[in-house]
């Protein structure tokens, strides 16, 4: 009797607890965590990405940043210089395919260093994550992206995929019985991201592979120490080709979308990378994507990132969106001025940085 007495106390004691915070608007799971209804009501407004808030805050981004005159364009390569630096398109794209943009979205400047993005990925698709970590590394080199001094620094390892270094050589790893085959897979790979067939950039190519004696010398280096998987000139050539591939905004961001949507394009419904690739592929674009400035891009943004001396950038929010923007002039690191600017508002004011969720 005293046992079904307590019981029913107890019972009655719960009941009243719930129906007090029912009366305050809480339920027994939200009383345990330190979350108000308001603050849970702020988190809930804050995670809906509706049409017109997005559509709000990517013309806010627009309007705020298209007039920045800061930077310049990349001019170490001659057919960079003479791009178009008023140019300025951005484009965001959810995992279930819907394209917000604005601006100059279908101008296109040549991919450049995004390109490595595509070709690590089709690496690790090939031979699997523990190759890329063994065989050509995944850690900033702390140096400039072009830096022989790092290769011998870290035991001529090329320390990571999206630096010089990294790039030719998972270049060289792509499987291929012969320099056009590999190639045409890597092209292909990019336009699997893209969900279009990509343009190329003669000019870009001509003045580029006339002039990548450093690369070249990159290339041998790693050779000799065993770090390549095909002829290290061959693999340069190569490597110069992808970086010469036309891109726009609108391109850059179903690119990134692909990887937002856990390695299917949203466009084509197309699977490009085995998901649980897609982690990985992003770790090394948080701590390396965006060259010497890298840590600062993830301090602010929480996103992984990567830019091209073209003027393009493109970021991942996993889970909820792509970003794509172009706009040739560069800050001293050699990213994209605007296109810092412009995603990193974006991603601020849309409240969608990974590492605050």
């Amino acid at each position: 009797m005293k046992e079904q007495h307590f019981l029913k106390r107890g019972i009655l004691g719960l009941s009243a607890v719930c129906a007090a915070l029912v009366l305050m608007g809480t339920t027994p799971a939200e009383a345990k965590g330190p979350l108000t209804t308001e603050a849970k009501t702020a988190v809930v407004q804050k995670d809906a990405l509706t049409e017109a808030r997005i559509n709000v805050v990517l013309k806010e981004a627009y309007e705020k940043f298209k007039n920045d005159q800061n930077g310049k364009n990349a001019d170490y390569i001659k057919a960079l210089a003479i791009v178009d630096s008023k140019m300025f398109g951005i484009t965001l794209v959810t995992p279930d395919g819907k394209v917000y943009e604005i601006g100059d979205t279908k101008e296109v400047v040549s991919i450049q260093s995004i390109s490595k993005v595509f070709t690590a990925a089709l690496v690790m698709q090939e031979k699997g994550d523990k190759f890329m970590q063994e065989k050509i590394g995944v850690n900033a080199t702390g140096l400039a992206f072009n830096s022989i001094i790092a290769i011998e620094l870290h035991g001529g390892s090329a320390s990571n995929p999206f630096v010089n270094a990294g790039a030719i050589q998972a270049t060289s790893w792509v499987e291929a019985k012969d320099s056009k085959e590999r190639w045409a897979k890597i092209y292909a790979n990019m336009d699997d991201f893209a969900g279009k067939k990509l343009g190329f950039n003669e000019e870009v190519y001509d003045s580029e592979v006339n002039d990548n004696k450093n690369n070249q010398a990159i290339s041998k280096i790693l050779d000799a120490r065993g770090r390549m998987g095909s002829d290290p000139l061959e693999a340069t050539t190569v490597y110069t080709k992808q970086c010469s591939v036309n891109v726009s905004a609108h391109d850059l961001g179903l690119m990134a979308s692909t990887l937002a949507n856990h390695g299917v394009n949203p466009k084509t419904g197309k699977k490009v990378l085995d998901s649980k690739y897609v982690p990985k592929i992003l770790a090394v674009m948080a701590t390396a994507g965006l060259y010497d400035n890298a840590g600062d891009w993830l301090y602010l943004t929480g996103t992984p990132a990567k830019s091209g001396v073209g003027g393009g950038i493109l970021a991942v929010v996993p889970g909820k969106l792509g970003i794509g923007v172009v706009s040739p002039p560069l800050d001293k690191f050699g990213n994209s001025v605007r296109g810092q600017e412009a995603a990193a508002y974006i991603i601020e004011k849309l409240g969608i940085n990974p590492l605050a969720q």
